[in-house]
């Protein structure tokens, strides 16, 4: 049985998805969180579409096993590739979880703040590929265009840690000109990645335009479903809720970046195996 006190679990690539996690602290703040990195494997953005849904699969079912009241798949790549296949394997597991992705948060947001109807979109070649931003914005609004540009590097350059320097700033202009272009009003960082750079990506793109992640959307998207599922805790104003962490990579490496991306104490980190349906012995970074 689901109870209202288990945590909700959110998953990604790497680090990236602390975005959204940092946007559920603040907007859900009594409920209890996990999260899990699978940086082993980082990154998603050019694997294909089977591997990311043997991913997504591996990872739901850990996260289940941990105990869990709600997924949240923050990572574009894999709620491109892989959420039907998540969703039909947990109908079919009767493990009576639902899971959100990021897409469709994000596509309703610069859909509904578009003033041309010209929208970018700036992700990984996984995501654009998929065209799962595509589909969605042509359900949220058929005569919206969307203007979608792959971005190989950028995901990297920040899991490694910003070593900015001009070739960088080239490449993220490259990134932009097709959208300048485009004269877009409104571009989604379609990588839970790219909001740790916005400040730069804003300067490429100009003050006039909109820029749309997925954690306000995706924490909107959690309340709703926990409430409908009378699963959001009766406590929440008398708790502050907990977080923890794990991660399939090296749990040092982990730590130092992700403090940055959560802007809040990290606290302990557990390092776990997927793949072969048990955990690692326990390396820990506090």
């Amino acid at each position: 049985m689901i109870r209202a006190e288990l945590p909700v679990a959110v998953f990604d690539s790497g680090v990236g998805g602390l975005t959204v996690l940092h946007e559920l602290l603040v907007s859900l703040p009594a409920e209890d969180y996990l999260y899990l990195g699978d940086t082993a494997r980082f990154p998603y953005g050019e694997r294909s579409h089977a591997e990311l849904e043997r991913f997504a699969i591996e990872i739901a079912e850990h996260l289940i096993a941990a105990g869990t009241k709600l997924l949240v798949v923050a990572c574009n790549a894999a709620s491109s590739a892989a959420l039907g296949a998540l969703q039909d394997w947990l109908a079919a597991s009767g493990a009576g979880v639902d899971v959100i992705g990021v897409v469709a948060p994000a596509t309703q947001l610069a859909v509904a703040g578009s003033r041309s109807g010209r929208i970018g979109l700036l992700a990984t070649p996984a995501t654009v590929a998929s065209g799962a931003y595509d589909r969605a914005v042509a359900r949220a609004d058929a005569h919206v265009q969307l203007e979608s540009v792959a971005c190989p590097d950028l995901a990297p350059i920040i899991q490694g840690g910003f070593p900015f320097d001009e070739a960088v700033v080239r490449t993220v202009r490259g990134y932009c000109a097709p959208l300048r272009a485009a004269k877009v009003d409104t571009v989604i960082l379609g990588c839970t990645h790219y909001p740790l750079v916005a400040p730069l990506l804003q300067r490429m793109l100009g003050r006039g335009v909109a820029l749309v992640t997925s954690g306000a959307g995706v924490a909107r998207s959690v309340e709703r479903a926990l409430s409908a599922r009378g699963l959001l805790r009766e406590d929440a104003g008398e708790r502050e809720g907990s977080y923890r962490f794990q991660c399939t990579g090296e749990v040092g490496a982990f730590a130092g970046l992700a403090t940055r991306f959560l802007q809040m104490p990290l606290g302990e980190v557990a390092r776990v195996r997927l793949g072969d349906g048990a955990d690692a012995a326990g390396e820990r970074a506090a």
